[in-house]
């Protein structure tokens, strides 16, 4: 059996993402963010596949995507209100890593065990960002889902979709805890 690791342990059992709007520059480097890409790397990957890639959008492909994320709103028709959200995450982000699932063709490793792996990298990714001490949000929302958007946006192949946005930051204020889930109700212990 492993040393327990207190420290991180007490980490995982305070973690809390931080909104988005909260959060501002600087943001991490390239010589910051590596070792947060390296920890997200070391998801769980069945097969050794890498169904996952990662791009990191910063500075003034911010702004693109923003005004992308306007200009696909409009042209799907959406609320005012729903395609703002789609334009803010952009618009307020100081970093973005879109987490890409980018499934491979494997006689052993089903398509849905790749998605999950690509689920556990976004919280890999986020848990490392937190735990270097930025404030950090794992979104997805209409952008993360719209094919025209993110095939343009982002260059996805057919076979590939977002498994989620990134945001990293400086944290302007701490966020709230929230209610957790009661454990009573979600686990079932089975011993015979």
């Amino acid at each position: 059996m492993p040393d327990p690791n207190p420290a991180a342990m007490a980490f995982l059992l305070s973690r809390r993402s931080r909104p988005v709007k909260t959060l501002t520059a600087p943001a991490p480097d390239r010589a910051a963010l590596l070792p947060i890409l390296t920890a997200a790397a070391r998801t769980p990957d069945h097969g050794k596949l890498e169904p996952w890639r990662f791009v990191v959008v910063q500075g003034a492909a911010l702004n693109r995507l923003a005004d992308a994320a306007d200009a696909r709103g409009a042209a799907l028709g959406l609320a005012s209100d729903v395609a703002a959200k789609g334009r803010k995450q952009f618009a307020d982000s100081p970093l973005c890593v879109a987490v890409i699932e980018s499934p491979k063709d494997s006689p052993k490793v089903p398509a849905l065990e790749q998605t999950y792996s690509a689920g556990a990298a976004c919280l890999a990714l986020l848990n490392a960002a937190l735990a270097s001490g930025w404030g950090a949000n794992w979104l997805t929302g209409w952008v993360a889902e719209d094919r025209d958007f993110v095939e343009h946006s982002f260059g996805l192949a057919p076979n590939e979709r977002i498994a989620g946005f990134v945001h990293i930051g400086t944290e302007t204020s701490a966020p709230p805890d929230r209610p957790r889930p009661d454990l009573e109700a979600i686990v079932t212990w089975v011993d015979a």
